[in-house]
């Protein structure tokens, strides 16, 4: 629970205010076990298939693919964590948080790349992203999964794999967990 109350607060001091849940526990859990299972058949296997969770949303969500991964294959991916804070453009205007240390288990040269997110929105956190994996090698491919397709892109950036697309206004918020996603908004404290 206590990731989650971290989640709920955001750069600045807003903090989330939920609205309505949109996907339950359950829902959360069948979509990334299909979203394995595309990523199997996509890839002809495993074999050099490499899970990238982007810190801080989308690690949780790598851990949950990697399992069903081994499940459906018997074979455990190779599963990393990304942190792109200085690789974003607006590095000034977010916080760097220790807790969220970059961790890559392989060189990347020649591998496939899933990374994985909570929440697609503008693009720019994956452009940072597809950035920093260049400093692991370089990767054959990179394909993106995310659990949640929100729209309103600012750069021509398309998920490989989504969970659930959820059309929002930009005034909205979404707070995507294993527990769930809600729909609310940032509430200044």
């Amino acid at each position: 629970m206590a990731s989650i109350e971290g989640r709920r607060t955001r750069p600045g001091g807003a903090v989330f205010l939920g609205r309505s849940q949109v996907l339950t526990a359950d829902d959360v859990a069948r979509a990334l076990r299909r979203m394995s299972h595309e990523i199997v058949e996509r890839n002809a296997g495993l074999d050099r298939v490499v899970l990238v969770g982007l810190q801080r949303g989308g690690v949780p969500f790598a851990r949950a693919i990697a399992a069903h991964l081994a499940e459906i294959e018997t074979l455990d991916v190779p599963l990393g964590a990304l942190d792109v804070a200085f690789y974003r453009d607006d590095v000034s205007t977010r916080p760097v948080l220790p807790e969220s240390a970059t961790s890559i288990p392989v060189d990347l040269t020649g591998r496939t790349v899933v990374l994985v997110d909570d929440v697609l929105y503008t693009g720019r956190t994956i452009r940072a992203a597809l950035h920093a994996l260049s400093d692991f090698g370089r990767a054959a491919r990179v394909q993106l999964a995310v659990l949640v397709d929100r729209g309103h892109r600012e750069l021509p950036i398309r998920p490989d794999y989504v969970g659930k697309n959820l059309p929002t206004s930009r005034e909205e918020s979404l707070l995507a967990t294993l527990e769930g996603v809600e729909l609310g908004s940032m509430v200044a404290t």
